[in-house]
């Protein structure tokens, strides 16, 4: 039942956050919202949307739900700009490098393996959530936390600790993301080195 309603949240903050704004006041943004949960439903053969798209995407990681419930809040202006977002890119970027091409069989060490007796990755995590508290690093501390939670409470059907953390969906946005922020940055620091020749050969 749980992975059902997940299924269907999943979809409806999915689609909402792939759609641009078109400008809509809040309310509209927010019956928008609830349309795209109410259309998770329709079954045109049978099967509803949310299903159809659960079949290619598996149900997500706790930190991918929490991940987009904060950027549907951000889009509804219910919530201020996350402090360290970066650094949430970077943290789970990184999960996905070290997990995703063991498992395909890419490195001899299969890191997916630890996820069934994690005690051991569950201090590691729970040192980094604290770190991460004193670098008051919300958004992180809050994915965190609640996919270890989850896991403590076995809310999801794997007993895997690594699939409440991290999935291929939540890894390759991190990943793209700190792509496009690198292109940015590279492309912001070439122009402020014409800039600067440019007044160079002015002043000379």
């Amino acid at each position: 039942m749980i992975s059902l309603w997940q299924a269907h949240v999943s979809f409806a903050m999915i689609i909402f956050l792939v759609l641009p704004s078109f400008g809509l006041p809040r309310i509209s943004r927010i019956v928008l919202l609830a349309a795209l949960l109410a259309v998770s439903f329709i079954s045109p053969d049978g099967l509803s949307f949310a299903a159809y798209l659960r079949s290619y995407i598996d149900d997500l990681a706790i930190t991918t739900l929490v991940f987009m419930a904060w950027g549907c809040l951000r889009r509804l202006d219910m919530l201020p700009p996350a402090r360290g977002k970066t650094g949430v890119l970077i943290l789970f970027a990184a999960m996905a490098v070290v997990l995703y091409p063991a498992t395909l069989g890419m490195s001899d060490l299969d890191p997916y393996r630890f996820g069934y007796s994690p005690r051991p990755m569950l201090i590691l995590f729970a040192a980094l959530t604290l770190g991460l508290f004193y670098l008051r690093n919300g958004l992180a501390v809050l994915m965190l936390a609640s996919a270890t939670l989850a896991f403590i409470a076995g809310i999801k059907p794997s007993q895997n600790y690594w699939d409440y953390l991290v999935d291929p969906l939540l890894g390759l946005y991190c990943c793209g993301a700190l792509l496009m922020l690198a292109v940015r940055w590279m492309y912001r620091r070439s122009n402020k080195r014409r800039t600067a020749m440019s007044d160079q050969i002015k002043s000379a």
